[in-house]
């Protein structure tokens, strides 16, 4: 890492291990917070590790709940990070499955895609994938979404300790040049662990230099 990196990355670790309070939940798009701060959004399909990865990146066990049950996430939780506030998380509701009624699940996606279309406010999305699958269609229709609406994107793998060296190895790969087709995506592929602490500190610094651009 060069000096400046550096100084990065010990700047998002201050910033990440101090103040980190959840504000509210939209359930629908007249329930979102004003467009103070900016805001980085958590996309993935459902189980993929958002909340643990919120987790991780907070140095905190429970700031964004986790749950075995894939689809539980139906809104868009915001929270808050820095004292004073210095940009917001935003958990979203997990796609490609959900244990729910099919106009519930419509209606989710619809403030999913609002939200990434329309809100000023958004600096980042990280899109995650698991690395135990790699990419499935419901992740490349998000890319393409976000591709149409011009929000700049970053991969995250997770997980990243449930596979052999090997195997990910084959997963980076094909991420990697499955990115270079897509004009949002940054080129950065991230690899992380939330259990074993991988990557997390170099996405730190990936999210504050994102807010600060």
């Amino acid at each position: 890492m060069t000096e400046e990196e550096e100084q990065l990355a010990e700047e998002a670790s201050r910033l990440f291990s101090g103040r980190v309070e959840f504000l509210l939940s939209a359930p629908q798009l007249k329930f979102l917070p004003d467009g103070d701060y900016p805001e980085v959004a958590f996309a993935g399909r459902s189980n993929v590790g958002k909340s643990s990865l919120i987790n991780a990146l907070t140095g905190r066990k429970s700031i964004a709940r986790t749950s075995v049950t894939p689809g539980r996430t139906q809104e868009l939780n915001f929270f808050e990070v820095g004292d004073p506030t210095q940009f917001r998380f935003v958990d979203m509701p997990g796609y490609g499955f959900a244990k729910a009624p099919l106009k519930v699940v419509d209606n989710w996606k619809k403030l999913v895609r609002t939200y990434l279309r329309g809100r000023v406010p958004l600096k980042r999305t990280l899109v995650l994938i698991d690395s135990r699958h790699g990419l499935k269609e419901v992740d490349r229709e998000m890319m393409t979404m976000l591709d149409e609406a011009a929000v700049g994107y970053r991969l995250v793998l997770t997980k990243a300790d449930k596979v052999k060296a090997s195997e990910l190895e084959k997963v980076k790969a094909k991420v990697a040049e499955e990115a270079r087709k897509h004009p949002a995506a940054h080129p950065q592929l991230h690899v992380t662990s939330s259990e074993k602490g991988m990557g997390i500190a170099e996405l730190r610094a990936a999210v504050l230099a994102d807010i600060r651009s």
